[in-house]
């Protein structure tokens, strides 16, 4: 098998990637890095340049999407092409896909189907809107999910209209959640000797997204709105210029609120009424915020991040994303990876952000190239050199 884990914490779960653009490839390269066997189906006709597989082979998005991964080129619209799916689900652990939901039916690998050939397979699905529903068969992209689930209506500056946030937040978090479940799942499977069918959908990762802005809408009937750098319920908190730039300083609660006047050397903001404490420095925000710039425009960024730290009130630098990875702790932290990529040389990828003691995540291997590993895996399979050749003949792989 010319199979190299990234790690051994998955190393005896094999996957099945179904998936395209960005939401399922993130959803596999979790489990990828963390050590599973992950078969990437391509089409045979899709070459090299990537596709619709995260831009073209050579292009970052690609290179880190589909690391740790094996290829294998194999068109399900043919019979073969489906029978060796089969045989491959027969024994596999996980598929993931984000077909549009009725795709995976008409393919004849819906779940039912899995399930017939292997009860203990679980089956990932992301879609832009659910498997069911009004809106089941629209196409989904983030910025739309983004502009459904809330998000681009508490993004921006108040009055600056609806602002769409700088990753594509919900592919990524649906990705995320994707793997949540295959994991959980895979947990539960150990109890119960059963697969299922797990579902997600980049609009429901999105309203779960908004998290505490949901529930003030949920719990206090209060609409959120946009609050620019403003933290919208804990004051002072958000974007303040320096003499030489600009810092985030985070002040939640009364205790931090002390320490930060200290730091300042304005003790005599204590005995301000209009900022006695957090329901008053809400109403006086514009105010408190004005004169906090004033004072720290006595400065440079450097300097009060020393002292603010130095006194125990949250703050830190913006980064630029070139100075996010010459950050010292990002660097100690590993969060920039190593990897000989094939098209590419050289380079670094965007580590794991969880640390394990015993079975850590590497990137062990760079992005395969489009069925680099047809023949390894269909000869594991039980093909012979001479069944392979005429699959290829026939345009299965």
């Amino acid at each position: 098998m010319t199979f190299r884990p990234a790690s051994t914490a998955l190393n005896h779960i094999t996957v099945l990637d179904l998936t395209q653009v960005r939401s399922g490839p993130t959803a596999v390269r979790q489990l990828a890095d963390w050590g599973a066997n992950v078969i990437k189906i391509e089409m045979p006709a899709s070459g090299d340049d990537g596709g619709g597989m995260g831009g073209p082979r050579a292009g970052s998005d690609f290179q880190n999407l589909h690391r740790n991964k094996r290829s294998l080129t194999l068109n399900l619209k043919t019979p073969q092409g489906l029978e060796v799916f089969r045989k491959l689900a027969a024994t596999a652990d996980v598929v993931v896909e984000n077909f549009r939901p009725a795709v995976k039916h008409r393919l004849g690998i819906a779940y039912e189907d899995l399930k017939a050939l292997n009860p203990g397979i679980v089956l990932a699905s992301i879609s832009g809107f659910g498997q069911d529903g009004p809106y089941r068969d629209r196409p989904g992209f983030d910025q739309i999910a983004q502009g459904m689930g809330g998000l681009m209506s508490i993004t921006g500056l108040p009055g600056q209209g609806p602002v769409r946030v700088g990753i594509p937040i919900a592919d990524l978090c649906a990705g995320i959640f994707c793997a949540q479940g295959v994991l959980t799942a895979l947990l539960e499977r150990e109890v119960s000797g059963e697969g299922q069918w797990i579902q997600t959908s980049l609009l429901q990762a999105q309203a779960f997204l908004l998290d505490f802005q949901a529930a003030r809408w949920l719990v206090d009937g209060e609409v959120p709105q946009q609050a620019g750098n403003n933290h919208p319920t804990v004051i002072p908190t958000g974007v303040f210029k320096t003499a030489d730039g600009h810092i985030n300083i985070a002040c939640a609660g009364q205790a931090i609120w002390l320490r930060l006047c200290e730091a300042l050397g304005t003790t005599e903001w204590n005995d301000d009424p209009e900022f006695a404490d957090p329901q008053a420095r809400s109403a006086n925000r514009n105010r408190l915020n004005a004169i906090i710039e004033d004072r720290l425009k006595s400065a440079s960024s450097a300097e009060w991040i020393a002292v603010l730290n130095e006194a125990g009130v949250p703050c830190g630098e913006i980064n630029s994303i070139d100075e996010v990875f010459e950050n010292p702790q990002i660097k100690h932290l590993g969060m920039a990876q190593p990897v000989h990529s094939t098209e590419r040389g050289d380079t670094h990828l965007v580590g794991q952000p969880i640390i394990m003691s015993r079975t850590p995540s590497t990137i062990s291997e760079p992005p395969p190239t489009c069925g680099q590993h047809t023949d390894a895996i269909l000869g594991d399979l039980g093909y012979s050199a001479r069944e392979i050749a005429e699959m290829r003949e026939d345009s299965v792989i």
